[in-house]
């Protein structure tokens, strides 16, 4: 194993982002985030938008400056495409790719499009990618708390010789040079993120949360305490985990939870679900899973990816723990998500 290495802002050029030109294309979580933070930290910024697009709409909300997509391209020294991995590769072969120049950055924040030939940029500009560890609301909340979030950074091209210095730069103005930033590849990073969202912390969670409540509710017990059980108390144990590892966790439970934690829990996740872990990760090597993500959005129209998202969203969990989070004050205090401004 290698020796980790944290990088933190005492070992950052931190101005130098202050001389680059930036343009953020896209408003989403992410480009919401680290658009603002760039902003509050002093960087030159722009967003590339679709003129009186949703996005648009919202970003001169906040007073930001607004340009087309192609107009911020030719304007800036460092493009940061955020917009879904999806349709990257459309809008930048019609968008970017025509208004780029020698000696410009171009920066990811996932390596996707990059990594499994979507996008292929030219000779004689910069590829790079920061790309912090959380959703585009919590870099923002973080950095508000004057915190961050730690990031990832990754030279793909080099071009003008200063790539690293830049992506470090552009790290700490987010806030991440304030919690850590580590490099890697473009390929570590798409194909471990990917993994993480599909096998453990989206998907694995979702279905082990959504069938331990189909469970206890099918075995005659209220869903509301089905609900409390299964999904509310996870932040808690997750907490936990996240400050001190589980062995924090196991010394905070009681004996009784700690004993049904090693001898019940590898009876639900035992070795059959490393085995299929394997595949998800063979599927995402050889780049299967990655051709089967774009067919869906696609040739496909997004059928099933419509068709899953609304049986989630009609979920019986998802009517109970509506129920209960507004009739707490933990349901609806402190939002990080407001979906009409950010």
């Amino acid at each position: 194993m290698s020796k980790l290495n944290i990088i933190m802002d005492k070992d950052i050029n931190v101005e130098l982002i202050k001389s680059k030109k930036i343009a953020i294309i896209g408003f989403g979580s992410q480009g919401y985030g680290q658009g603002l933070n760039l902003v509050d930290s002093g960087c030159d910024v722009v967003f590339g938008l679709r003129e009186n697009g949703a996005s648009a709409v919202k970003a001169k909300d906040y007073g930001l400056k607004v340009m087309s997509i192609e107009d911020a391209v030719k304007y800036a020294d460092i493009v940061q495409i955020l917009i879904p991995d999806e349709v990257q590769a459309k809008v930048y072969k019609e968008q970017i790719e025509p208004y780029l120049r020698q000696g410009q950055y171009l920066m990811f924040s996932h390596g996707f499009n990059i990594h499994y030939g979507y996008i292929t940029p030219p000779d004689g500009v910069n590829v790079i990618m920061v790309a912090p560890k959380a959703p585009g609301h919590t870099v923002r909340s973080e950095y508000v708390k004057g915190m961050g979030v730690p990031s990832l950074i990754a030279v793909e091209k080099d071009v003008s010789g200063d790539s690293r210095e830049v992506s470090l730069s552009y790290a700490s103005a987010i806030g991440s040079g304030k919690t850590g930033i580590i490099e890697t590849s473009f390929r570590e990073e798409t194909e471990t993120d990917l993994f993480g969202e599909q096998a453990v912390i989206c998907g694995g969670i979702d279905y082990l949360i959504k069938n331990g409540f189909e469970a206890l509710v099918e075995a005659g017990y209220s869903p509301y305490m089905a609900y409390f059980e299964v999904c509310h108390e996870m932040k808690l144990i997750v907490d936990l985990i996240y400050q001190g590892g589980i062995e924090d966790m196991h010394y905070s439970i009681s004996n009784n939870a700690e004993y049904g934690d090693y001898t019940r829990g590898s009876r639900i996740i035992d070795s059959s679900v490393k085995d299929r872990m394997k595949d998800v990760i063979k599927q995402i090597q050889d780049g299967s899973y990655a051709k089967e993500f774009m067919n869906e959005m696609g040739e496909n129209g997004s059928k099933k990816f419509n068709e899953l998202r609304e049986q989630s969203k009609t979920h019986l969990i998802e009517k109970v723990g509506n129920e209960i989070r507004s009739s707490f004050s933990w349901g609806h205090k402190d939002k990080l998500i407001d979906k009409a401004r950010n």
